[in-house]
């Protein structure tokens, strides 16, 4: 009973202070930083994982296939493909290959984390999870299709394109996805009205 009433007591002075958003923000980042530095620390022991690891290169084979496609389809690149998921660029002598790091498998195994970490209902989960999914997967399309034409018309900045711009992009999409999450479904003591939402939604 004390903790219950303590919990409420400090979910009121949130709420009267307006602070409520900031603890969510707070949650957010702890756990983003916290799933990253246990990623790296451990990656070698997810990756000897089998069906891991045929994940990770079945989803860098995918979005090799879409970003080749745009590229040569509907941008008119000149490509040459050396297998298995190399883009060659002859007119500047250079390449991009899509490997198992670039295959968005942090992405995706970030998202799940975060939100089944996250508090809101179950159900939406199940569909929100799937969503961010796809959503990460393209956007890690679009950013193999930047750097190709970053690569082909401005190569001395890819590098840094790569590293400080397209990485971090990840993150802001991310960020994106929680923060529709949070509005619409609220978190670490949401509000009514986001709890209102969940409670309606959650009958469909």
């Amino acid at each position: 009973m004390y903790l219950k009433s303590t919990y409420f007591r400090l979910k009121d002075w949130l709420h009267r202070h307006r602070l409520s958003p900031l603890v969510n923000v707070l949650m957010f980042a702890i756990i983003t930083f916290v799933f990253h530095k246990f990623y790296w620390e451990f990656n070698k022991a997810i990756m000897s994982v089998g069906f891991v690891a045929d994940l990770t290169n079945w989803l860098a084979e995918q979005v090799f296939r879409q970003s080749l496609w745009f590229n040569t389809r509907v941008l008119g690149l000149q490509i040459e493909v050396a297998p298995p998921t190399t883009m060659l660029f002859p007119q500047v002598n250079g390449y991009i290959t899509v490997n198992d790091s670039c295959s968005g498998f942090k992405q995706f195994y970030q998202i799940a984390v975060l939100f089944i970490l996250f508090p809101g209902p179950w159900k939406q989960k199940l569909w929100f999870i799937p969503t961010g999914w796809v959503i990460m997967f393209f956007t890690n399309v679009f950013r193999i299709i930047v750097l190709s034409l970053i690569l082909i018309w401005k190569p001395e900045y890819w590098n840094f394109s790569h590293d400080w711009i397209l990485r971090p992009f990840f993150y802001v999409v991310i960020f994106a996805l929680w923060v529709w999450w949070v509005e619409r479904y609220g978190g670490f003591f949401r509000n009514e009205a986001a709890r209102q939402r969940g409670s309606e939604d959650a009958r469909f």
